[in-house]
């Protein structure tokens, strides 16, 4: 058993070293929006690990914003989603074996919206955040980081039709759970996309906060990827809203 948990250490640590990841860029309808562009990205592709601090909401704090677009993407209620993850903020790079993210780096998938005065303005605090997609552990045993990895860096999901329209932003988010077998130890990657929803209805969802919604007790917090092999995953936060 001691050998066991050596080489679980190990392979942790080795995962570790390559680490980091980055969401850079949206499509609407499978239309690029452009590398960074609607985007507020922080200069270093490092996790955030304290589920207490503002930095959860969209990055930033000890990854201070190096790009901060002043372009609000245009997205119907409805439209289809894409975002694309990569390593590093080159972008695609078919020979970095950690582009998009180190495959040791599995965990769930999930994407929140929350309506915003203005969705370039500077502060990120006091808004209410509504989830609209997860992905995490199905019957196979492969995670959305999986799924995430083997499709390129890219995640496809659909906004909600029934929202109202305005300004929003979307917290794109990965939780890395390689190290999450004792707080803090989860890895949370995120950046937030500035959008500007047309059209939809008026459903208003229910809503929670960052920092609040999540702990770090939380099952899928803190959580041992290891042993015993998981069959099952609580996926972090609110259920997903559904019109």
């Amino acid at each position: 058993m001691k050998v066991f948990a050596l080489i679980l250490t190990a392979a942790s640590v080795a995962s570790s070293a390559y680490a980091h990841t980055i969401f850079q860029q949206v499509y609407v309808n499978g239309k690029a929006q452009g590398q960074l562009v609607g985007l507020r990205a922080p200069s270093y592709d490092g996790p955030i690990t304290d589920v207490t601090s503002n930095d959860i909401i969209c990055n930033g704090g000890p990854n201070p914003l190096l790009y901060n677009s002043s372009v609000i993407i245009s997205a119907a209620a409805g439209a289809s989603i894409t975002t694309e993850w990569h390593h590093t903020l080159a972008g695609l790079d078919p020979s970095d074996p950690a582009d998009p993210v180190d495959p040791g780096h599995k965990g769930p998938v999930i994407t929140y919206l929350a309506k915003i005065p203005s969705a370039t303005q500077a502060s990120v605090t006091g808004l209410k955040w509504f989830k609209i997609q997860q992905d995490g552990l199905d019957s196979s045993g492969k995670w959305g980081v999986d799924r995430m990895v083997a499709n390129k860096g890219k995640v496809t999901f659909t906004l909600p039709s029934c929202i109202a329209a305005g300004q929003y932003l979307l917290r794109h988010e990965i939780i890395a759970l390689h190290a999450a077998s004792t707080y803090p130890g989860a890895q949370f990657y995120m950046e937030c996309a500035q959008l500007q929803i047309t059209g939809g209805g008026t459903k208003a969802p229910a809503t929670v906060s960052f920092p609040g919604a999540y702990h770090g007790t939380d099952p899928g917090i803190t959580f041992n990827l290891y042993w015993p092999v998981p069959t099952s995953y609580t996926i972090p936060g609110p259920a997903v809203f559904t019109c």
